[in-house]
């Protein structure tokens, strides 16, 4: 089986189980114009995202990697009408980008955009010492998804689902000598994954048009500060 078959069989599941209104493809088409990467996750990454809110009652959700909005536009959608969500995005344009998309898709008043590393703002989040997320997206920059990780639990309560994005690297996790530092950083996840006791994971690949890779997601057992690897 090759690549188009993978496409064509994403599209068929998208047309039937998560179609794109104007907001969102819009927000995939202001990339291109605003200079973007086009990064997002897929129409199908999103509604399974949504699924996953649905089925853990998420009220409150934190994501860390904002880009244009696009999977921001998707979990807000899934929110009750008091829910809120904050996004957390490094670069200023792209936030300025994603929050003109936010506001396209009227969903301003339940996402609270925050621009700076993720590293400085997350422990500004702890220190809030508010209701602790009850779902956490991270699809940011690789090399510190253990580091965002550990911080993502601090912030949860048992029961609450991180998921990490990108973490097979189209199978390059395989490769013991690769000197990638997203490869590094997501193999470091994952290996990490494998020891921690204080949460219950697995990893689903996936292949479509997003090609090959693939989603951690663990739900969290208990708080423990002694099991988090800093």
């Amino acid at each position: 089986m090759d690549k188009e078959i993978f496409s064509q069989v994403d599209k068929y599941i998208s047309d039937l189980l998560a179609p794109e209104d104007d907001a969102l493809t819009d927000t995939i088409k202001s990339l291109e114009k605003e200079g973007l990467p086009q990064q997002s996750v897929s129409a199908n990454q999103g509604k399974f995202l949504q699924v996953l809110m649905i089925a853990c009652n998420a009220k409150k959700v934190l994501e860390l990697g904002t880009l244009g909005g696009y999977s921001t536009i998707w979990l807000a959608r899934a929110l009750p009408d008091n829910g809120k969500i904050i996004t957390i995005e490094v670069d200023k344009h792209h936030g300025e980008v994603a929050q003109k998309n936010i506001d396209k898709a009227r969903l301003s008043q339940k996402v609270d955009l925050r621009i700076g590393k993720a590293l400085d703002l997350l422990p500004e989040i702890i220190a809030e010492n508010g209701e602790p997320f009850d779902l956490i997206f991270i699809d940011a920059d690789k090399p510190p998804y253990t580091e965002y990780f550990n911080y993502a639990v601090q912030l949860s309560r048992p029961g609450t689902l991180i998921v990490c994005d990108n973490v097979i690297r189209a199978g390059k996790v395989l490769d013991e000598n690769s000197t990638d530092e997203k490869v590094q950083g997501v193999k470091r996840l994952n290996k990490m994954l494998s020891e921690n006791k204080t949460v219950t994971a697995t990893i689903l690949h996936s292949t479509g048009v997003k090609e090959y890779d693939g989603m951690a997601i663990a739900v969290v057992n208990r708080i423990d500060p002694l099991h988090l690897k800093q």
